[in-house]
């Protein structure tokens, strides 16, 4: 690390929450309601209790009744997404607020709708940036005109970013935006053709699995933590099952060929908690019903350890005496 440079891990929250959001409405394969329970049976807890973290299990929320809304065929499920949202923006707000680093188990990816709008809340309130790392294998950036589906869980990051059709969810209640330019989706291999002009114009970060193969994990997780810490941001990390090669992470229900290896998913994890500028996580799509023996439950647990810190060795003892090697 270079003397200029602020070691954020210093200022990380040492405690940890953990929220259960079974939300599966926003999906289009039921089974993701299980995700927090698989999650929770794999380890997850003890895990990084193991690590030195103060952790509390807030157990699951239940989205907030909104009789009042009316779902539509492009905004499936609307009145439940919408309470769901509302609820998980108080609960991370809430506990930013009280310095508590929290980690939202999914549950699809629109319970990010409420996750990441509470973050928000909270960052511009700190005078911090916030910027947000999108692993997965969907851009999640359709809108109410342009989705083929309905399904809300591939609209939450245009939410996020505030592209219009979507006031509903967050109705009178606080809402915040997410600058476009603050977003990177890493790791995309499937986007709708709409998504992917809108993703242009609003001048979206996008890695897809091609720059991965191309430039490499590091290179341009590098390119993305220094540019979070040059301006002294902070930042939430979405990551979806669905990012994972299908074949060490079979449990979701929408699989794409390509995903990132182990090992690429760990390098990521361990520069994320090597920056210090991590200060929530959501952790979605998880399907054990489609899941075979919890392996995915499991690898993700490990995932979130190594984001965490877990290491095989101490690491700077390990680059110091690496470089003390002559080839």
């Amino acid at each position: 690390m270079d003397a200029t440079q602020t070691d954020h891990r210093e200022h990380r929250p040492s405690r940890i929450a953990l929220v259960g959001a079974p939300v599966e409405v926003g999906a289009g394969h039921r089974g993701a309601v299980m995700g927090p329970a698989a999650l929770r049976t794999a380890g997850l807890l003890p895990s990084l209790r193991g690590l030195g973290f103060e952790v509390e299990d807030q157990g699951d929320l239940a989205p907030r009744p909104l009789p009042e809304l009316q779902e539509t065929p492009q905004m499936r499920f609307l009145p439940e997404i919408a309470g769901w949202a509302r609820v998980l923006s108080d609960r991370a707000y809430a506990l930013m607020n009280e310095g508590v680093l929290p980690i939202f188990l999914g549950g699809d990816h629109s319970l990010s709708m409420g996750s990441v709008n509470g973050v928000l809340r909270h960052s511009r309130e700190a005078g911090r940036e916030l910027f947000v790392l999108w692993l997965d294998a969907h851009s999640d950036f359709n809108t109410p005109e342009t989705t083929p589906s309905g399904n809300m869980h591939g609209m939450s990051a245009a939410l996020l970013c505030g592209e219009p059709g979507l006031d509903d969810v967050f109705g009178p209640e606080p809402r915040e935006r997410l600058d476009p330019q603050n977003l990177t989706i890493f790791g995309a291999r499937s986007i709708d053709r709409e998504e992917r002009a809108l993703l242009r114009r609003r001048g979206v970060e996008v890695f897809d699995m091609r720059l991965v193969d191309e430039y490499g994990v590091s290179v341009l997780m590098r390119r993305i933590i220094d540019k979070v810490a040059a301006r002294n941001g902070v930042l939430h990390v979405s990551l979806d099952v669905d990012f994972l090669e299908p074949a060490i992470a079979p449990g979701v229900g929408t699989t794409v060929p390509g995903g990132a290896t182990y090992r690429e998913a760990h390098l990521i994890m361990e520069m994320l908690h090597d920056s210090g500028l991590v200060g929530s996580l959501d952790v979605v799509e998880l399907n054990p019903f489609l899941d075979d023996r919890g392996k995915s439950a499991l690898l993700l647990v490990d995932l979130v350890s190594s984001l965490f810190g877990r290491q095989i060795i101490d690491r700077a003892g390990a680059l110091e005496r690496a470089s003390s090697l002559s080839l």
